[in-house]
């Protein structure tokens, strides 16, 4: 069982940086896959990032590619996102997440775990 809440989030201009921390409670966190997803005003929910139990394997969706990192400390139970050169497009809640299973997951319904999410909003 896993408890997540995400901070960091706040008002920055575009071109600005950003980061992101996801603190987790609970047992065994380094056996978690985590993941960072983003919902926009009347959008769905999209994948953004992910980083496996080890911190080795990271993906990120192509919309942030070069522009944010994704990582994890295990021995403070934190995986962060690191946001560079933000655009209104970047716009969004947050939402980090656990997933327990074998592959790194790109959707939503893999994830098992939640936080309450923080926003993040990126003026012109």
């Amino acid at each position: 069982q896993v408890q997540l809440v995400e901070s960091g989030g706040g008002l920055v201009q575009a071109g600005g940086s950003l980061r992101l921390s996801c603190a987790a409670s609970g047992r065994t966190f380094s056996n978690y896959h985590m993941g960072w997803f983003r919902q926009a005003p009347g959008k769905e929910r999209e994948f953004v990032a992910t980083i496996s139990w080890s911190g080795s394997i990271t993906y990120y969706a192509d919309s942030v590619k070069g522009r944010f990192t994704i990582s994890r400390d295990n021995a403070k139970n934190t995986v962060d996102l690191q946001m560079n050169s933000l655009k209104p497009e970047d716009t969004a809640v947050y939402y980090c997440a656990a997933d327990s299973h074998l592959t790194l997951g790109l959707r939503g319904s893999e994830y098992d775990y939640w936080g309450q999410g923080t926003q993040v909003t990126v003026s012109s």
